[in-house]
């Protein structure tokens, strides 16, 4: 079973490609909508929250789990898989995996506020920097659906690191815009195995079933690097 972790401005929508081809692989898959995504202005879902919605689906999923967390998800999927007896793996997609007591405005030099009110706007020309490399029509079609994030998302320290006691692994995206590729490296130094697929920051609606062959023994993995 595979739990898929979306991140900042989606919801679980950006998925949809990518789950005909975990299912036709013979995954059962499961997705979660971070409270933390909203189009409520008023919205005060931090990352504590995003992390109990996901450690609640963990709790009623009957059986071994792999998370598989994209960019900012990487975050709460690490808070919510500490100390969950079901999951066999993490899954970090172009992902922040952080260290206890490390946030995303921590690690952003200030350029994300340290709060907690108030949210931050989709990131401008979503369509060029997010999804670089899709077709004009699905990368203008996710692009419409974005919603604001929380800050108080962004500013919320880990307290607890799956990491560190279930096995992880990387999918290092060359081309991201958002997270540089250097910057993933980093984190992927924290990973037991890594990736490397030649795409944007978010592969889904232009690489949904490269994406889909990571640690899956039926298909061939991605380009390994570690």
């Amino acid at each position: 079973m595979i739990l898929l972790v979306h991140g900042a401005w989606h919801g679980a929508w950006c998925w949809e490609k990518l789950v005909p081809e975990l299912t036709a692989t013979g995954w059962h898959v499961i997705t979660v909508d971070l409270p933390s995504a909203s189009a409520d202005p008023d919205n005060t879902a931090g990352m504590y929250d995003d992390a109990r919605v996901i450690r609640a689906c963990l709790d009623g999923i009957d059986g071994r789990v792999t998370v598989l967390a994209h960019s900012y998800g990487g975050v709460p999927a690490t808070e919510a898989a500490a100390g969950a007896t079901n999951v066999d793996r993490i899954v970090y997609l172009s992902a922040f995996q952080v260290d206890e007591g490390e946030s995303i405005a921590g690690l952003s030099g200030g350029q994300i506020p340290s709060s907690v009110i108030g949210t931050l706007p989709v990131p401008a020309e979503p369509s060029k920097h997010l999804y670089s490399g899709a077709a004009a029509e699905d990368a203008d079609r996710a692009a419409e659906r974005l919603v604001p994030q929380t800050v108080k998302s962004f500013s919320e320290p880990l307290t607890s690191v799956a990491w560190k006691t279930v096995p992880s692994s990387y999918i290092i995206c060359e081309q991201d815009e958002i997270l540089r590729p250097a910057f993933q490296e980093g984190m992927s130094a924290r990973s037991g195995r890594s990736y490397r697929l030649s795409c944007g920051h978010s592969p889904l609606p232009v690489h949904p079933c490269r994406t889909g062959r990571v640690d899956h023994h039926r298909r061939r993995p991605l380009r390994r690097v570690a």
